[in-house]
């Protein structure tokens, strides 16, 4: 089965490209670097031809608000008219857990529109909303800096390694469209303030870890479950534990 991975380069594109070739398939892994360009269309009718399935993991170049939503609007409809002419059986896209509980953030607001730009456009689809990466939690930690400390919001988190996304959304990929929503998370749900003092600690750096209900995140105001799935039972788990990945990071 031909499949093809947008946003081919990138983190999560990588993996799944190679968990999909190792499977068999023939895997196309699409982006501005090898001629495939979902916000202007170029390069996209070549690399969809005969194509059943195409995995949409691309990102923004910038996080600005305007300049985001630009992006992933412009890029899925691109995209989503591109699958229509080309026949793709299953439109499958990476997501955010919360999406739909943190519209003060601009990206958040992005990607749910990107959502319902995909949900509207009547092809078979499977929308994958992940949690945080483990990869990223570095950098959500130097976006929390407040002086000698850091100060992280009051709510929970659940994040998640980025091999095991790229594994679930492999799998997503070659089963039945789902035309919903999957959620997936990592195995272990703390207070945010634990999984950032844990990594800042493996990192050798010793500032104090604090929680505070007014900090916000990159720009929202979090509620206790805001980054983790709204229904845990049904959510699906990654194998990766925090202190696994963390060992070998």
């Amino acid at each position: 089965m031909k499949i093809v991975v947008i946003g081919g380069s990138g983190l999560i594109g990588r993996q799944v490209t190679a968990k999909l070739r190792d499977e068999g398939h023939e895997t196309v892994a699409a982006s501005p670097s090898t001629g495939v360009n979902a916000l202007t269309g170029d390069g996209l009718a070549e690399a969809l031809a005969g194509a059943a399935v195409v995995v949409d993991v691309a990102n923004a170049p910038s996080f600005e608000p305007a300049s985001v939503l630009d992006f992933f609007e412009r890029s899925s409809r691109n995209l989503l008219e591109a699958g229509r002419r080309a026949g793709i059986r299953h439109h499958v896209a990476l997501s955010i857990v919360g999406t739909d509980r943190l519209e003060e953030n601009g990206y958040f607001r992005a990607k749910l529109a990107q959502e319902r730009l995909i949900a509207a456009a009547g092809l078979p689809y499977t929308i994958v909303r992940a949690t945080q990466f483990y990869e990223f939690v570095a950098t959500i930690a130097e976006a929390a800096v407040a002086g000698d400390r850091l100060v992280v919001p009051d709510a929970d988190f659940q994040p998640i390694a980025a091999a095991d996304v790229a594994a679930a959304l492999a799998q997503v990929a070659v089963a039945a469209p789902a035309n919903g929503t999957v959620e997936i998370a990592g195995p272990d749900r703390a207070p945010f303030r634990d999984f950032v003092a844990r990594r800042i600690a493996a990192a050798g750096d010793g500032r104090t870890v604090s929680a505070d209900r007014a900090a916000r995140y990159f720009g929202a105001r979090l509620e206790r479950g805001s980054l983790v799935p709204a229904d845990p039972a049904a959510s699906r788990l990654g194998p990766t534990r925090f202190e696994t990945w963390l060992a070998a990071a």
